[in-house]
């Protein structure tokens, strides 16, 4: 009985890491969508934004409907969903204003601090074990992470930073996932966060461009290919955040966090292939730092996990 308790935990775990892989590996499209319409479409950031919200709301709330009805929308944590989408939404605005002066590569690398970030705080908040060596892994990680910001700070500024921003804000919204629990479905949370997103960013938006800020500016798509990619934008947002919703469910914060670097493999070709941008050396070695430190931590979360599996079979 406690073998075929265990054997499920594992299967559970392992479906939780194969969303979280996957959905890792689209979430790029997104943020080149982003960069893409601020560098040829002429958008700000901030618009971008508000559609990746709005886009998000049209996508999911059919499909909530259909699955749940009216009642889908009776949360039982609906405060809680709508700050997820706050801080999505703070969030997602560093970043995008980020990837429209950087490139795609350079903004992943400096976002990679967020794993880190998610492993201290699920031991410090949450109780997860993290043990001397993990602890080392994290400060190497930032170490990493200083080489890749160090010649991104000479030449962009105090934009270099936003990555950081948004790392640390999504840190906060990935805890939330976990804080909401099993209380709400994955489409309930993702709608009443896509809802919430949409309102903070309408909000920023308005007193933004009312104060004149560039990347605030307020625009409607102006082809028919801007649409498309605004409604691409918005399905991955919304699609792609419920399976990384759904894996958080399955798995433990401390494990599923390096499955994050996948996104530099899309982001890297994603970058090359449309904007033409690729990592000089030296920010190959801080993203080799930051990606090995990563999988350091994920190999010692695997070691612990099977001596935890072997203790309570004996």
């Amino acid at each position: 009985m406690q073998s075929s308790a265990t054997e499920h935990f594992r299967q559970h775990t392992m479906q939780g890491m194969a969303l979280m892989a996957f959905a890792m590996t689209i979430l790029p499209g997104m943020d080149a969508i982003a960069k893409y319409m601020a560098t040829y479409e002429g958008m700000s950031p901030g618009q971008v934004t508000f559609y990746r919200f709005f886009f998000q709301l049209v996508c999911t709330l059919p499909l909530l409907l259909t699955v749940g009805g009216k009642d889908a929308f009776r949360a039982k944590r609906p405060w809680m969903n709508l700050l997820r989408g706050i801080l999505h939404g703070a969030a997602s605005l560093l970043f995008f204003v980020a990837v429209k002066y950087m490139p795609l590569a350079d903004v992943f690398a400096i976002y990679f601090v967020e794993p880190f970030m998610l492993t201290a705080m699920s031991a410090v908040f949450l109780g997860e074990r993290v043990g001397w060596r993990r602890w080392m892994a994290i400060a190497v990680g930032f170490g990493g992470a200083l080489i890749v910001i160090q010649p991104s700070f000479a030449i962009f500024g105090w934009t270099a930073l936003l990555p950081v921003g948004c790392a640390f804000l999504y840190t906060l919204y990935l805890f939330l996932n976990r804080a909401v629990g099993e209380g709400d479905s994955p489409l309930t949370m993702q709608t009443l966060s896509g809802f919430g997103g949409m309102l903070f960013m309408g909000a920023a938006l308005m007193a933004g461009n009312a104060a004149g800020a560039e990347n605030f500016e307020l625009s409607l798509p102006q082809s028919t290919l801007a649409l498309c990619l605004l409604l691409i934008l918005g399905s991955l947002s919304g699609y792609a955040h419920l399976l990384v919703v759904r894996a958080f469910r399955m798995a433990p914060l401390s494990l599923l966090a390096p499955f994050q670097y996948f996104e530099i493999i899309s982001a890297t070709i994603l970058g090359y292939a449309v904007f033409g941008d690729f990592p000089n050396a030296w920010k190959w070695v801080g993203i080799g730092i930051i990606v090995g430190s990563g999988l350091f931590i994920l190999w010692r979360e695997r070691v612990n996990a099977t001596k935890r599996a072997e203790s309570s079979a004996t």
